[in-house]
């Protein structure tokens, strides 16, 4: 795709790309004014826009689940799916379809943007559509995600983000989180514990740089904050709806970090299915909506002086 495929939003000093076509994806998310123009989430490269690559954007949609199934396979009420592998060599599937597709516009005004994925019955059994509205202020973005079962059953469901930040030495993620899920070495949880003083995202923060992280935190908050010490800016996360889930991955020697907010932890389907009610799997009813707002409020100071 071209740069010209790109809609870009303005609204005081920020300014906001969506590639519909590329994922539904978000290219760009920046503030330029008083001096200062600062990247707050990743751009997305030129080579991942023309590709349509979803790992090389800013932030991509996770629905109708988000994090993975276990080899593509889970059970609910009494029916059996499966999902193909959609992320080789792995063999589970993850984040559902929306991130692998083109979206269409359905609103736009100079400062919202609305566009939509419809997903028709296929491997995943259940018709739906997702829609992600944007709506740029001169402070703020509000990300307004909502999923409705379109199918004559009731379905399972979740969906959230995968933001992509810039890494910097002294950069800092804090976030209220609970509990987090130990993995095996497939990246699947095992085991439910409290998160050590070693993570010390409640605390000090998080310095993407000092542990390797693809981790999955139960029990957030709501909120989590990244700061950029070394340019006086920092950029919170303040969630509404039915977010409980926190996925902080910082893997080693990459220049980004990402602190994804989403309503139901890895391999939600299945946990559920074996009893567990902490999974944030939502059911949705024919013709029902689950809906969630994620907003990115940035702080940026002054220029400094000379």
């Amino acid at each position: 795709m071209s740069s010209s495929q790109i809609i870009e939003l303005r609204s005081g000093p920020l300014v906001l790309g969506v590639a519909p076509s590329a994922c539904g994806a978000i290219t760009r998310f920046s503030y330029g004014a008083r001096g200062r123009e600062i990247e707050l989430l990743r751009p997305a490269s030129a080579e991942a826009i023309a590709a349509r690559n979803p790992l090389g954007m800013a932030c991509f949609p996770l629905v109708p689940f988000s994090n993975r199934v276990r080899n593509g396979r889970f059970t609910f009420q009494g029916r059996a799916v499966t999902l193909p592998p959609n992320f080789l060599p792995e063999p589970h599937a993850i984040h559902g379809q929306g991130w692998r597709a083109a979206w269409t516009v359905v609103e736009r005004g100079d400062a919202s943007l609305t566009i939509e994925y419809r997903h028709a019955a296929d491997a995943w059994p259940f018709a739906y559509v997702a829609r992600q509205r944007y709506d740029l202020a001169g402070d703020r973005l509000d990300l307004t995600f909502t999923v409705t079962n379109e199918a004559a059953e009731a379905m399972p469901a979740g969906f959230g983000l995968h933001p992509y930040f810039p890494r910097t030495p002294r950069a800092r993620l804090r976030a209220q989180v609970r509990e987090f899920w130990k993995e095996d070495a497939d990246s699947m949880p095992v085991e439910l514990m409290p998160v050590p003083d070693t993570i010390p995202l409640a605390g000090e923060g998080l310095n993407p740089d000092a542990v390797a992280l693809d981790t999955n935190f139960l029990g957030f908050g709501g909120t989590a904050d990244i700061e950029w010490p070394e340019h006086d800016a920092s950029l919170r996360l303040a969630t509404r709806g039915p977010f409980t889930c926190l996925v902080v991955y910082t893997p080693t020697g990459q220049p980004f970090f990402c602190a994804e907010p989403a309503t139901n932890c890895i391999d939600a389907f299945n946990l559920a299915a074996s009893g567990r009610t902490d999974t944030g799997m939502l059911i949705l009813p024919p013709g029902e909506t689950a809906s969630g707002t994620v907003s990115f409020l940035p702080t940026v100071a002054a220029e400094r002086a000379a």
